[in-house]
């Protein structure tokens, strides 16, 4: 008879602990949240301990790319943090941080915001006692004044509430979005990323040259987040690709972050293109095309009727499934701004709002910009996202893991 393998006594190792936490999706992300004094005092600050900490919640470095040990989805868009705290600027309600957390590196990305999470922001921050009550109706709409704490500006989230709650139910629907929700507005103010130029090199239009990849039109712009916009045709695309078409070309992927490296020297973000490893969540790369129609992601016919252009975006080195917040505040004010590559894209002219096609879908947004000095300048950007909590407690991590 064979014998029954022997069992022997485990090593004692450092338990789990528990980390009060929120699970939400925010327009067509989600993340994993926090509030600043529940988390662990070593990670309270900024630093190793808190990015190890946030790693080890979502799950990272997964050499599988799965994130199966964490609360992380394998996607740009399910791999993210979010701290929030009483905001200790002067007419603010909430400081909000986001962490991007890389999927097979040991990295946190601060140096961007997400603006599909931003939806999330204030529902988060009401429930969670962050905003002062004088300030929250019973019912009807609690605005609340965001201080987006790694890019320096202000962001006004319109909650809407019903019997003291936030309510999340509605008929809101955005692409990308299976179920319907409540509808928060979201308004971008001063959205120009950074204190130069909100095109670093002055011009609407450039000539990016990359070494053994080719010469492109490239409109780049510093508003929302730093975005470099291509043309479709230039790349050998028509604007209308979905997911497939790109996620699965090596050959592509490495070509577009060749492109996203020598635009981010260009934009003055890194001095190096070497740098650029180290900076995967900004710039974005975004390609565009004038309005045509295609079938999304979901079946849904997109007609050209109903779009002012299509556009597509990278984010993490992957096609986005949809299309990033931050970025569609970038398209906003870039489309507002006659002679820049979405702008043309659009029909070009002056336009307050646009509509365009991604691969989830469509997006109507709005930008305002101005000519002052001779210097364009961002007033502002809105648009509407849902946010709903998916689940709330306490994340567990190993106490020794950070």
């Amino acid at each position: 008879m064979s014998q029954a393998p022997e069992i022997r006594a485990p090593q004692i190792r450092a338990p789990q602990i528990k980390v009060p936490a929120t699970y939400m999706r925010g327009g067509t992300s989600k993340g994993v949240f926090f509030n600043l004094t529940e988390l662990p005092i070593s990670a309270q600050m900024a630093g190793e301990a808190r990015d190890k900490l946030l790693l080890r919640v979502i799950g990272s470095p997964d050499p599988y790319g799965k994130q199966t040990d964490g609360m992380g989805g394998a996607t740009s868009s399910t791999s993210k943090t979010v701290i929030l705290a009483k905001s200790e600027q002067a007419e603010h309600d909430v400081d909000y941080l986001f962490g991007q957390v890389a999927i097979d590196r040991p990295f946190v990305d601060w140096s961007g915001n997400c603006g599909n999470l931003t939806a999330a922001v204030g529902s988060f921050a009401i429930t969670n006692g962050l905003i002062e009550a004088d300030r929250v109706p019973h019912n009807g709409i609690a605005t609340v004044r965001i201080w987006q704490a790694n890019i320096g500006k202000t962001i006004i989230a319109q909650v809407p509430m019903s019997n003291g709650e936030v309510q999340e139910t509605g008929d809101f629907e955005l692409d990308g979005v299976t179920f319907p929700a409540a509808e928060v507005q979201v308004e971008f103010i001063d959205p120009a990323a950074g204190n130069g130029d909100m095109f670093p090199t002055g011009n609407l239009v450039d000539d990016l040259d990359v070494p053994e990849v080719g010469t492109f039109k490239a409109t780049m712009i510093n508003a929302g987040i730093p975005t470099i916009f291509l043309t479709a045709d230039e790349l050998g695309y028509t604007g209308t690709e979905l997911q497939g078409a790109i996620n699965g070309d090596a050959v592509a992927l490495d070509k577009f972050e060749t492109i996203r490296a020598y635009g981010a020297v260009k934009m003055g973000l890194i001095s190096s293109i070497d740098e650029a490893v180290a900076r995967q969540h900004t710039p974005k790369v975004a390609f565009v095309a004038p309005a045509q129609s295609y079938t999304s992601s979901s079946g849904k016919e997109v007609s050209a009727s109903e779009i002012d252009l299509v556009v597509r975006a990278m984010s993490m080195g992957q096609l986005h499934h949809a299309m990033m917040g931050t970025a569609a505040v970038a398209i906003s004010i870039a489309s507002a701004i006659p002679g820049t590559l979405v702008n043309i894209a659009a029909g070009g002219g002056e336009r307050d709002s646009v509509t365009f096609g991604h691969p989830s879908g469509t997006l109507k947004v709005g930008g305002q910009a101005s000519l002052e000095n001779g210097h364009w300048v961002a007033q502002k950007a809105i648009m509407s996202r849902s946010a709903r909590v998916l689940m709330e407690g306490a994340v567990r991590v190993p106490g020794d893991s950070f």
